[in-house]
């Protein structure tokens, strides 16, 4: 009988270090999607609060901290990352293979999204706390600025070896453009 073997979205391709920056892989353990049925919003807004410590967020936004994240996802949506969420009066879909989740930090890490996604990512513009779905160079990508240099990226799990080369291209740019 054949035996199935885990792998993560990013088996052998993370991490990768260049001068101050370094792209890792995040293993948030769950990833579970919320959607408030009609009328339900701030019901799963407290229920979120009780079991988690962060309610639903307001679009653009992440609340909670590392291991008990909630992230707005899209209208009407946002996704849980870390403990697992049942009964909140939302309809609720396992997402926890379905993404490969990255994380990009040092001095230039903001340089180096800026040549991938059209996000204006100052920080004046794209604080701590906030999230947004754009483009990572062609792909669907959903980014979380957590700290001072710290952006969590997720993209589709099949795009994991694409987003690694894309991102690590341009710490390669950056980094050699430090040197001179």
């Amino acid at each position: 009988m054949a035996r199935l073997i885990a792998k993560s979205a990013c088996d052998g391709l993370l991490p990768v270090s260049m001068g101050a920056l370094s792209l890792t892989e995040i293993d948030y353990g769950n990833v579970t999607m919320v959607a408030p049925f009609r009328g339900q919003e701030a019901a799963v807004s407290d229920a979120l609060k009780a079991a988690i410590g962060a309610g639903f967020p307001a679009a653009n936004r992440a609340l909670g901290k590392a291991g008990a994240r909630v992230v707005w996802s899209g209208l009407g949506q946002a996704l849980v990352l870390g403990p697992t969420v049942t009964n909140t009066g939302a309809a609720l879909v396992d997402q926890s293979d379905a993404w490969a989740c990255l994380a990009l930090e040092g001095d230039g890490a903001a340089a180096v999204l800026a040549r991938l996604t059209p996000l204006d990512l100052r920080d004046g513009a794209f604080k701590r706390g906030h999230a947004a779905r754009s483009l990572l160079g062609h792909m669907t990508c959903l980014f979380i600025r957590t700290g001072d240099a710290r952006y969590e990226m997720l993209v589709f799990r099949s795009m994991a070896k694409t987003a690694v080369h894309e991102i690590s291209r341009a710490m390669q740019s950056v980094t050699a453009q430090e040197v001179l």
